[in-house]
């Protein structure tokens, strides 16, 4: 390995360091600034917003890996808009698989642990009920959402991989000045 591939290495570790920090504070700040506040049926789709997240991330991430960059091309050579970051997408897919399903998807596993916490108590405070028993059902639930959510659409990012890839790539290009 050269010495200049190196250097790219640890900087891209060092910046996905970075914002993982920040996007951990932005999602943690909204969920512990809007859980407490609200009833318990918004602290559940707040939660189960996460969980979703998480889940779209991961599909994004293997559908990035799994693809092939020739129906890209195509796309790209038809000038469709977004096809052309479709393509660069693939050739970056280790880090955009990265920060699909390390960055994102484990921030939303651990502010989804989080929020199961703050739910929980709430629960075991409504119901008067141990919370020790809440606590490890709604840890169980978080953890079989997101491992069955994660499980059933990897399969979908696979059999669709260019096409998960293109919109993803669709609606990031809409959002960047040409």
């Amino acid at each position: 390995m050269s010495k200049n591939t190196k250097t790219k290495k640890n900087y891209w570790v060092l910046k996905v360091t970075i914002i993982a920090f920040f996007i951990s504070f932005i999602f943690s700040f909204i969920s512990e600034t809007t859980m407490p506040k609200v009833n318990i049926i918004i602290d559940i789709i707040i939660l189960l917003l996460f969980i979703i997240i998480g889940i779209i991330f991961d599909m994004i991430g293997v559908a990035v890996t799994s693809t092939d960059e020739e129906p890209l091309h195509a796309m790209s050579s038809k000038k469709m808009k977004g096809a052309k970051k479709a393509v660069n997408f693939k050739k970056n897919a280790s880090i955009v698989s990265s920060f699909c399903n390390d960055v994102i998807g484990d921030i939303c596993g651990i502010i989804s642990g989080s929020a199961g916490v703050t739910i929980s108590l709430a629960i075991s405070k409504l119901l008067n009920v141990d919370s020790f028993i809440v606590s490890l059902l709604i840890t169980a639930f978080i953890a079989s959402l997101t491992i069955g959510g994660k499980a059933y659409c990897k399969n979908i990012a696979i059999k669709n991989n260019h096409k998960i890839v293109y919109l993803t790539a669709k609606i990031i290009s809409i959002f960047e000045k040409n």
